[in-house]
């Protein structure tokens, strides 16, 4: 028995009798609170198997929940059990596999403050501290280094999976990228296949591709000692159309041509962020480890050449340099909302060029119209090193984007949920109005992105091009997800509505 495998505590049955239970059915996202029969919150894999092995006995439908973070009523609508793994935590160097292991509730925050004090290295995952790894690397997780580093999924060595077989028994499974390993399939299931599909994670193990030695710190990225960020701001009082057209056609551009695997500019991880002018305003910025030559110069350069010909005056331009850790686990640092506002709706979208003219314009449209709203658009940079691997070398197939859109709307009131959430709709709809409301695969889209997960793309209503959702997700990698499927999950036990579906 290992030190992970002693639990913190016995597992935690939670009813809704229980003065626990309201603050352990509440995720991220107040619109989906979820009402199970009960909570069970674990500490060790034995306990995850008997948790599932009980559940499935009683013929329970099951779910699971590690940071919460989901933005989609995936795992709260009709779920009787609610798996908590948020207190299986541990980060630690494993000698027997040459590769960290993370257990599914460590938030993100806590990896990078574990890995780079102890080893000084770190893995290009998201920016929001507070989100747990369960769900994100899965999903096929990206962040501010991805473009030097690649995807998450890249530095995924192994994962344990507590799997239901037909009979119903439970059992955890071990699958590594080893070629000779028999589950390899479960592993590459698990980089990208999304959450909610084959089982539950308790524990991933990172390592970089083709490291070598057992030396800890050579086996992952070194982590970057300090951060260099630059933006410029403008207010939507000098932004007129003709300004904020200039500005998406310059940013676009601007990773069209900066985004393959050896560019120069794959160390620098941009950005654009636009509010409804009721908010904010509008931000361009970029990211950079401070380390890489000329990283003051290439930041420089690349707000020079996204301002160029915007014929309005930013309200500032700067570049500032911060401690990498400190940027990089800010307590609430890029999550959306605060306790009080966090009614979300997100779609999302990957770019494989910039907006064309028509979708600038009704960008612009939504952005402006109405007095008040919470609608806004994040542009995030991609491609780079995320771009050197085949679309079929992990569940992740997008493999040629330049861009990540995220169109999102916070609010806090319950009142306003129809209204912000049409919001969203329609600018999604109409960004996309040449491809029937979504991002169909084409010359200039590449499907969408299943950890910013949205009902909506199965839905005929808002999805009208013909494309079903798991295209937009997976492509052309869906079937072999659906033959995994079958093979861990026969009794589609873990299943949602953006799960991997049975094969016919």
């Amino acid at each position: 028995m290992t030190e992970t495998d002693i639990p913190a505590f016995a597992a935690a049955t939670i009813t809704a009798a229980d003065p626990r239970y309201p603050s352990l059915v509440l995720g991220t996202n107040h619109r989906f609170p979820g009402r199970p029969e009960y909570v069970q919150v674990v500490t060790t894999t034995a306990q995850v198997v008997d948790a599932v092995t009980e559940a499935v006995g009683a013929g329970k439908r099951v779910s699971v929940r590690s940071g919460g973070h989901g933005f989609e009523d995936l795992n709260t609508d009709g779920v009787e059990v609610l798996l908590d793994m948020s207190e299986m935590t541990d980060v630690r160097y494993d000698a027997e596999r040459r590769a960290f292991a993370i257990e599914a509730g460590a938030t993100l925050g806590h990896v990078y403050r574990v890995l780079f004090k102890g080893w000084g290295v770190t893995i290009p995952a998201g920016e929001c501290p507070e989100v747990g790894v369960g769900g994100h690397i899965v999903g096929g997780g990206y962040g501010p280094l991805s473009r030097s580093l690649g995807a998450v999924v890249d530095y995924l060595y192994a994962v344990e999976v507590v799997v239901v077989g037909e009979d119903g028994t439970a059992r955890a499974i071990v699958a590594t990228r080893e070629e000779d390993d028999p589950h390899r399939e479960l592993w590459w299931a698990h980089t990208g296949g999304g959450g909610g599909t084959f089982g539950v994670v308790t524990r991933y193990w990172m390592r970089a591709p083709g490291a070598e030695g057992e030396d800890p710190a050579e086996l992952l990225p070194k982590a970057p000692g300090a951060w260099r960020s630059g933006m410029a701001v403008w207010s939507w009082d000098t932004m007129t159309p003709d300004a904020f057209a200039t500005l998406q056609r310059n940013f676009g551009s601007w990773f069209e041509r900066n985004s393959g695997p050896e560019s120069p500019y794959a160390a620098l991880a941009g950005f654009f962020h636009g509010t409804h002018r009721s908010g904010f305003g509008l931000t361009v910025g970029a990211h950079i480890d401070d380390a890489t030559p000329e990283a003051e110069r290439l930041v420089a350069a690349f707000l020079d050449e996204v301002m160029a010909g915007v014929d309005a005056e930013p309200m500032f331009v700067s570049q500032q340099v911060r401690p990498w850790l400190y940027v990089s686990s800010y307590p609430g640092w890029g999550d959306p909302g605060d306790p009080f506002t966090r009614r979300i709706k997100i779609k999302a979208a990957y770019l494989r060029k910039g907006y064309s003219a028509e979708q600038t314009a009704a960008i612009h449209r939504h952005l402006t119209t109405g007095e008040t709203s919470p609608v806004q658009l994040i542009l995030i940079g991609y491609g780079g090193r995320v771009n050197a691997v085949a679309p079929d070398a992990t569940a992740v197939p997008q493999r040629d984007s330049v861009l990540k859109a995220a169109y999102m709307a916070v609010w806090g009131s319950e009142a306003e949920d129809e209204t912000n959430i049409r919001r969203v709709r329609e600018m999604y709809r109409d960004v996309y109005a040449a491809t029937g409301g979504v991002p169909v695969p084409d010359e200039a889209n590449d499907g969408s992105y299943v950890n910013y997960a949205d009902t909506d793309l199965a839905d005929p209503g808002w999805n009208t091009s013909g494309i079903p959702w798991h295209t937009l997700y997976f492509k052309d990698n869906y079937p072999r997800l659906q033959r995994i499927k079958k093979t861990y999950d026969p009794r589609d036990v873990f299943h949602h509505a953006l799960s991997v579906r049975l094969p016919d």
